[in-house]
């Protein structure tokens, strides 16, 4: 949202979560986890750019594993919104940080590499979006990026990801 707070974190910090709740947080992923277990959720994720430009991505299911499971996106439900698709690429991968490299590049730490947290691939890519980049920074998937919405160059100025129970 304006960047006060740093999201290259370790697991522990993204396992518990950490932020201020009126202004940039990240949840945690064992909450996260409780609620997508619990029952089924979808995900809306809202995205401003600095012109001005609102849109948004809505998944109709979302859930992830436990931390035995390293967080794995393993749910991810149909698309639609103005934003594109960008996180269906990450379905089925497991999370990383910069102290937890599970994105199974041997030789590459996706979350050291591009500054952030999040669902990387070991093949191809290591993502076509990443919410927990660092604000403002426009150098190569490094920023808060959605590659459908602005490109891989681009740091949004707002991305917010909201879950809540499917209708």
């Amino acid at each position: 949202m304006d960047g006060s707070v740093n999201f290259s974190r370790t697991w522990t910090e993204y396992k518990n979560g950490f932020g201020d709740l009126n202004g940039e947080f990240f949840m945690g992923l064992d909450k996260i986890h409780a609620i997508t277990a619990e029952r089924r959720q979808e995900l809306l994720v809202l995205f401003e750019d600095f012109e001005g430009n609102k849109t948004f991505e809505k998944y109709d299911e979302f859930a992830i594993g436990n931390e035995s499971q390293q967080y794995e996106l393993h749910t991810l439900g149909k698309a639609s919104g103005t934003a594109g698709d960008s996180l269906s690429y990450h379905r089925g991968r497991k999370f990383s940080t910069f102290d937890r490299d599970n994105d199974g590049l041997s030789d590459t730490n996706c979350a050291q590499l591009f500054t952030g947290a999040w669902w990387y691939r070991s093949d191809g890519f290591c993502q076509y979006c990443q919410l927990t980049g660092t604000y403002g920074n426009n150098d190569y998937e490094k920023g808060v990026t959605w590659d459908s919405f602005r490109g891989p160059e681009y740091s949004m100025k707002t991305a917010v990801m909201m879950i809540r129970p499917r209708k």
